[in-house]
Order: C-alpha cells, then structure tokens, then sequence
C-alpha cells in the first residue's frame, strides 16, 4: 500500500514544483527587458480606477458613491477568471513541444495558467485596497470574510473551466475563439457595471415569482461568477445604502433624519450572500468534475494530437 502512495506523492511534489516554475518563467517573460517590472501590474488598475471615477463623476454622473470603486471591486476577480480561464485554454496548444518531448503531467500547464493570472490580479487588488484607503473606505468590516467562500467558489469554477477548455482546444481548435464569444456574453449577464439589486428589481417588476419566494431571482446565482461579484462587491466596496442627502454620502446606516435611502447591492444580510455562493458553488462543482475528467480522458492523447 505504501508504494502507490510515494508515487503518488513524487508526482504531486513533482507537479507542485513545475507549476511553480512555469510561473516563475512567465512572470519573467512578461517583464523581461521592462525597467519597472511588476510596477506595470500596478499601473493598468491605477489608470482604470482614474478613469473610471472621473468618468462616472463628470463624464457620466452616477448616484452610487465612489463608483470607480464600486466597479474595481468587482471586475478585478472578473479579470482573474477571464486571464485564467482564457490562458488555460491556451496551454497545451501553446506548449505543443514541450507535451511533444517530455513526459511530465499535462495539468501543470493550465495550473499554471491560472497561478500566473493570480499572480497578477492580487498585485492590482493593491491598488484597490490603497484606493479604499485613500476615499476614507477601510475594508474593516465582518463581510470581509466573505472573500473566503467567495475565492473557493471562483477558483473551482476557474479550475474547472480552465481544464475543459485545454483539453478542448487539442481536440477542437476552435475551442478559443467560441471561449472569447461566451466571456463576453458572460461579462454582460454577471453584475459588474451594474448591481445586482437591479437585476432582483426588474425580475419583481415582471412578477417572476412562484409562490412568494422569488425563485427566478435566484437562479440567477446559477452563474457563479454573479456570487462572485456581488461577494466581493459588499466585501470591499461594503456600500449598502445610499442616503438621499448629498452626491458624496456613502453612509451604510438607513434611516437619517431627511433622507431618502436607495438599497444598492442586493441585501446586507451576510446569509444572502452565502446563499448565492451556495448556489454558485453547486454549478461550479458540477463544472470542476466534468473538467477534471475531460482531461484525464484527454491528457494520453495530447502528444498525438498535437
């Protein structure tokens, strides 16, 4: 019994350590020759989050306080998703020689696919948590352990995504581009330029209910990357309720002497948010298996197939 285990161990070591490297060379490969390095990591969610605020402060005036912020909380895990998946899909095909040559397991190439796109999005959440910082909006609140549940639920439904699709593409090479066609769509259908709230509002306004308990409202959350969002949304950005008083108010507490209160995230109940990650990880565990044993059907083949 104890022969299968060592093995068994020596390969997952052994994979462990070529993912580590693979994102090591990759991180290297993309600043290689740049004077400033991982500081170009930092820059794009610097200028996004300048844009954004002068945009919808100016440009566009939008009731929601700090709205640059409200949109980084959510498209920065967006981003990770879309980087990790789309890279993933990528990395055996992009790797043909290497799979060609050398015996060594194939998952570590999308693994490391989705370990690089990490990487990268939590230097830019340095930006966001400096920028919260800087508008008075500490994330120092309970729901800040919402990312926990959250980041599990993003991650298996990365994983398993991100192993379809890279076994998918050696067998279909179309596979990238019908990827990029349902991201965008994706994008569209999870709320980041919007809040979800509103998505429950117009569900309501049509009567889509049954029996009082607003089922459509949540299927909704069968797309896991929207518990996702609306997890980080009131984990960081934490604006729940905008007070009627003044464009600048983001106070969370309704009920001010002369003001009117506007629900902007869907609830402030913890459990509304668990509930919708609930959701969310059923289907993104349903996504991990097929995933996972896609690959393995695959992985003997990918030599030949290339």
């Amino acid at each position: 019994m104890r022969l299968p285990m060592r093995g068994s161990n020596v390969q997952t070591r052994l994979r462990t350590e070529l993912i580590s490297q693979l994102v090591r060379k990759d991180l290297k490969v993309k600043y290689q020759g740049s004077s400033l390095g991982f500081i170009w990591s930092l820059a794009n969610p610097m200028i996004l989050l300048a844009v954004y605020s002068f945009v919808f402060a100016f440009v566009f005036p939008n009731a929601m306080p700090h709205f640059g912020l409200f949109l980084m909380s959510g498209i920065l895990i967006w981003n990770f998703f879309t980087m990790a998946v789309s890279g993933a899909a990528a990395s055996i095909l992009g790797n043909a020689g290497l799979v060609k040559k050398v015996p060594f397991p194939h998952s570590a190439l999308p693994l490391a696919s989705i370990g690089f796109a990490g990487v990268q999005v939590a230097l830019q959440y340095l930006v966001l948590i400096a920028a919260l910082f800087i508008f008075k909006m500490p994330p120092f609140r309970p729901h800040l352990l919402l990312l926990i549940p959250a980041l599990v639920v993003a991650m298996t439904l990365t994983l398993g995504l991100g192993l379809f699709t890279a076994a998918s593409t050696v067998q279909l090479r179309d596979t990238q581009h019908i990827l990029e066609v349902v991201l965008f769509a994706w994008f569209w259908i999870t709320p980041i330029i919007y809040s979800a709230k509103m998505v429950n509002t117009q569900i309501a306004k049509a009567g889509f209910t049954f029996a009082g308990h607003g089922l459509l409202s949540w299927s909704y959350y069968l797309n896991p990357m929207a518990g996702v969002v609306v997890a980080f949304q009131r984990a960081l950005y934490g604006v729940v309720f905008y007070p009627g008083c003044g464009p600048t108010s983001t106070s969370n507490i309704p009920g001010s002497l002369g003001c009117t209160h506007e629900l902007l995230l869907p609830s402030d109940s913890v459990f509304f948010y668990i509930k919708a990650l609930g959701i969310g990880f059923a289907v993104a565990l349903v996504v991990l298996v097929a995933g996972v044993r896609k690959f393995r059907r695959l992985s003997a083949d990918f030599a030949q197939d290339l």
